[in-house]
């Protein structure tokens, strides 16, 4: 089949350069239509449903809310977990399916549950919903609305109707979250002294404005012939249509009015987050939602087009102020990746030219590099696959043109042998030129076709991985595969096209100044090592004995950090703390960041937003640190971790009390998504008693704190939030005939109860009734509150209730229906998986647990052992298949065996490379290993088919192996070569997204330098110690039957 393909190529020449047409014409079009981000999104598949419930307590959502909504989701097919989180007004419900799973499906089976977990919450508690279908990846452009002059609820206004309304409506927008502000109602504010004096009772103001609140149609009329619609408008359209309600009529007739009790204004509705920025106050900001699965990029563009349109009918004075764009960090990262890709590219060809010799050769060989690439581009697009820094930034264009290398090198020989053997000289016929690249073609399509494909054959076992790593590392699988298998293609035929074109005239076999300096060393030190083979596998095996030894103080971590050019900070007060407060309290951290001359810019998070895709209470801030992009400017420090040091100094100074934990902004995102916290590590505690899971937790810290490396720990707030409560007499209530919806309805109006809404030009805002602040923060007058009986009398709320100050829980967090409490950390100054096994050997001998208490392990620590049990069975099915292919190959496992060897040879560096660098083993460097172990077959399968190939012409094991070993240098050197300069810039890169790039080229270039330096000296000294072996052992049959394989 090779040689059809082959000799099909070479007989329709202009149809393979159509065909090469096609392919760039494809390509290009792909590139413009290729989604671009940052990196892969990991976001598990998951559905949020949320669900507000004004007013009640942790316990309380949890109980009339969480346990019913999962309740309803359990048992719905492919599911793997359900978490859950109840705060104050809260509940917020993430049932995590299976990767395999359609998203959209995973929706549907959750919608069709959804009416059963209404029907099971009490009425008037809450509608669940499911949250917006973004992920962690989602939040694309954030920005800030300003004017001088417009107070917050103003702004907030503007927000919600004139410009997130608007936004909803760009392609790719699932949602535009409001955060900060003051959403405003229409408040009627209760004077309760007033209720008192007029003797009414709270549920007739609630009625009475229901009640005059609304709308008629009366069909119509027929007069004169025409039809008349009858209309009865009764809405509230003002502040003093509400204060001219009438509540009551006093026995003379005179009329009691709202405005008699209290007045109308416009208030805020009472709120659960704030934002501040720059240290200057409160501001409102919008959040750009990306409907899952849409290109960023566009969707971002479009966003800017839109907000282009809707400033212009903005009120005057008021601006759009972006503060986060997601397009800076894609392009950043793309920047780094093109970069590492043109350097590499040039590089390569560089190479190409120095070992080759022939410059024609040498660009017939590069050809191949953008055609690979716009084959890859292509099949992205049709695999939905994005262009990001995981399925771009491992492509090794060094890998790439390794088939087209061989069958060059091999024809630039032939052509110069054949003017050499024939005395001919100047330009060869058509035919000749043919004949010689039929004859030289046909010597290495084997060879080529089962080098490229075990290198294609190492890299599809990472389709296999799953979860976070499986998101991460299967886009750059499929685009290496993609672009090796267009490579192969090539090096079978427009290669050889090419080279009947083009290598018609002056090809001569000299060798370069490279290759002779090159073979000067080698051929000395080559028959040195030949004559003593116990030494010179004695010195391999040890190198590979050590670099175990190495490998064991190495430690390990999931995924180098990304650097996202920017800091989030996670700031944790008291439960108790107000949002007023915890609004000065970040006012005051942006004060003292912003003065750092590092920081452009920092924008707080208080609380959680109108929808609560992050239940966060208002004791915590998420701090977003916006950075200098260029680290030369830096002063402070020269490093993020430096810079992380001394914020921390001075807030802590500043602002004593306040934790702090550091991430970035994805980061943080992403952690909690996959762990359900914001750190590295999860520590959770499993339990039901929540005061003993706090002990728990209290001593965990406690004992974490002491394992070096430990950053930022502490435990889930779950207490310490102060209660009013307000708790039903029922033998009271009974006495009076009062029912206990009528005092709930008190308690419920301290809050603000809603009573209808007004529709303003298609805007609509509550109607809600609230006591004054007088009343509200006034205990004392909160219980002289009246309630009325069936008779009219107007009984204390004090004689129906018992009304106390206690303190209570802040938060439930359960997993999988059990009740859950984690402690978090970060790691710092050492790896993670070092760090994870003192501190659980720490915490199992020092912490106590009671019987129905448990303890697991979590967030990267529980990816990196999940992607490792995946890679300790995807490894060695790699080296099974790379063992498969060289036996079909060879027809003989002594062979194969022998090319086997070059794995640990090539293990050897690419393990004392990261041992050098200072870099622990990661997925990264993992998946760097599986690219090394083709690539060093591939170089063994080069030489070790040339000298079979002179044994089969009668010359000795001693002969074959040498001839072969000094004629193979300049191919094997080429694809070493080509393969490792490939990789060069990114194992030197600094810029942004490298730091994930740095291991994978580390390995691959370490393991490569060892694994060919072994190879030509080790492999071809084995092979004849192991035909002299055979010649001594086995019998002469065996040994025809042997050389015939």
């Amino acid at each position: 089949m090779l040689n059809r393909i082959f000799e099909f190529a070479l007989s329709h020449r202009f149809l393979i350069l159509v065909f090469a047409g096609l392919i760039i014409a494809s390509g290009i079009y792909s590139i413009t239509i290729l989604p671009i981000d940052a990196v892969p999104d990991v976001t598990p598949n998951q559905v949020q449903i949320l669900t507000n419930a004004p007013g009640l307590g942790p316990v309380e959502v949890e109980q009339f809310i969480t346990f019913p909504v999962e309740t309803a989701m359990s048992g719905l097919p492919g599911i793997e977990l359900i978490r859950s989180v109840s705060r104050f007004g809260l509940s917020a419900v993430t049932i995590y399916f299976d990767e395999g799973m359609d998203i959209y499906f995973c929706r549907r089976l959750v919608m069709e549950r959804l009416p059963q977990a209404r029907e099971a919450i009490p009425q008037g508690l809450g509608t669940p919903d499911m949250g917006p279908i973004s992920s962690g990846l989602g939040e694309i452009y954030q920005f800030e609305v300003k004017g001088e002059g417009f107070s917050l609820m103003e702004l907030r206004t503007i927000l919600d109707w004139d410009i997130a309304l608007k936004l909803r409506s760009v392609p790719g927008v699932i949602e535009v979250n409001a955060f900060g502000g003051e959403l405003q109602t229409y408040e009627f504010q209760l004077d309760a002294t007033k209720l008192v004096a007029y003797d009414l009772a709270i549920g007739q103001i609630f009625e009475a404005l229901e009640r005059n609140n609304g709308n008629a149609g009366g069909a119509y009329i027929v007069h004169a012939q025409e039809q008349y619609l009858i209309r009865g408008e009764g809405l509230i359209q003002s502040l003093q249509d509400i204060e001219n309600i009438v509540v009551a009529t006093r026995n003379d007739g005179t009329p009691i009015y709202l405005r008699n009790l209290g007045q109308a204004q416009f208030a805020p509705m009472v709120r659960q987050g704030a934002v501040t920025r720059d240290g200057k106050g409160e501001a409102v900001t919008g959040i750009v939602m990306l409907l899952i699965g849409e290109n960023g990029r566009v969707v971002v563009n479009r966003v800017k087009e839109k907000l282009e349109e809707i400033k212009k009918s903005l009120p005057e004075g008021v601006i759009i102020d972006p503060y986060y764009d997601r397009i800076d960090l894609v392009n950043k990262t793309i920047n780094t990746v093109g970069t590492n890709l043109i350097e590499g590219a040039l590089l390569v060809i560089a190479v190409l030219l120095l070992l080759l010799g022939n410059i024609r050769g040498g660009l017939i060989v590069a050809v191949a590099i953008p055609l690979s690439m716009l084959v890859a581009f292509t099949g992205m697009v049709s695999a939905r696959i994005s262009g990001n820094l995981m399925s771009l930034g491992a492509i090794d264009f060094g890998l790439i043109v390794d088939g087209s290398v061989v069958m060059i090198e091999n024809i630039v020989r032939h052509i110069a042998e054949r003017r050499e053997k024939t005395q001919k000289s100047g330009r060869m016929t058509s035919e000749e030129i043919r004949e010689v690249i039929r004859e030289s073609g046909r010597e290495v399509l084997r060879p080529i076709f089962f080098s490229v494909g075990i290198i294609i054959i190492v890299y599809l076992p990472i389709l296999t991985l799953q979860g976070m790593e499986g998101k991460m590392f299967t886009p750059m699988a499929v685009t290496v595969i993609l672009a090796l298998v267009a490579s192969l293609v090539l090096a079978f035929t427009l290669t050889p096209v090419l080279a009947s074109l083009f290598l018609r005239k002056g090809v001569k076999e000299e060798e370069t100044w490279m290759i002779r300096h090159a073979k000067r060393i080698y051929c000395p030190l080559l028959t040195r090592t030949m004559h003593h083979p116990a030494i010179t596998g004695g010195v391999a095996a040890a190198l590979f004995a050590g670099s175990l030894g190495v490998a064991s103080f190495m430690g390990a971590e999931f995924i180098p950090k990304l650097d996202e050019g920017s800091i989030a900070l996670q700031a944790w007060r008291l439960p108790s703390v107000s949002l007023e407060e915890s609004v000065k309290n970040t006012t005051r951290i942006e004060q003292v960041l912003k003065a750092f001359p590092e920081v452009t810019s920092v924008i707080s998070r208080t609380g959680r937003p109108e929808i609560a895709t992050d239940p966060m209470g208002v004791e915590v801030s998420d701090i977003y640190v916006l950075l200098q992009p260029d680290h030369d400017e830096w002063t402070t420090a020269g490093t993020k971790n430096g810079l992380i040091q001394a914020f921390d100094a001075a807030l802590k100074k500043a602002v004593p009390g306040t934790k702090f934990s550091y991430s970035q902004p994805i980061e943080l995102r992403v952690q909690e998504l996959i762990a359900g916290v914001r750190s590295d590590i999860a520590i959770n505690i499993f339990g039901e008693d929540m005061d003993q899971l706090k002990t728990l937790g209290e001593q965990v810290v406690q004992t974490v704190l002491k394992v070096p490396g430990a950053a930022d720990t502490k435990a889930e707030q779950v207490a310490g939030l102060p209660y009013l409560r307000v708790i039903i007499d029922r033998e009271a209530i009974a006495r009076y005939g009062i029912n206990a919806s009528q005092v709930l309805d008190t308690v419920r109006a301290i809050g603000g109860r809603p009573v209808g809404q007004v529709v303003k030009d298609n805007r609509r805002f509550f109607i809600q009734v609230r006591f004054s602040p007088e009343d509200r923060e006034n205990f004392d007058r909160l219980r002289d509150i009246r309630v009325a009986d069936p008779r009219g009398r107007l009984i204390p709320i004090t004689q129906l209730a018992d009304i106390r100050v206690e303190t209570g829980l802040a938060q439930i967090s359960r997993e999988n229906i059990h009740r859950r409490l984690s402690v978090e950390t970060n790691v710092r100054g050492r790896d993670l998986a070092g760090f994870v096994a003192d501190a659980q050997q720490a915490v199992e001998t020092q912490v106590q647990l009671p019987e129905g208490y448990w303890i697991e392990w979590g967030g990267q620590f529980e990816q990196l052992q999940e992607a490792s049990m995946r890679l300790a069975i995807v490894v060695p099915l790699a080296l099974l298949l790379i063992f498969v292919l060289l036996y079909t190959m060879f027809n003989s496992v002594r062979p194969a065996v022998l090319i086997y060897l070059n794995i640990p040879l090539a293990a050897t560096g690419g393990i004392l490379a990261l041992f050098f660098r200072g870099m622990p083993f990661s997925i990264s460097a993992g998946i760097g290993f599986i690219a090394l172990f083709g690539v060093a077959v591939l170089n063994g399968v080069v030489l070790l088919s040339y000298v079979l190939g002179l044994r089969k012409k009668g010359l000795s094991a001693e002969e074959a192996a040498y001839q072969g070993a000094v004629i193979r240098v300049r191919p094997v050197l080429m694809t070493a070569l080509v393969a490792s300069m490939g990789f060069l810039p990114m194992a030197l890169s600094t810029s942004a997204g490298a730091e994930v790039q740095r291991p994978l080229a580390t390995v691959v270039i370490g393991g490569l330098m060892t694994s060919t330096a072994l190879t030509l000296f080790v492999l071809p000294t084995l092979y004849v110690w192991e035909e002299r072996l055979r010649e001594r052992w086995l019998s002469t049959g065996s040994s025809k039957e042997y050389l015939s394989s």
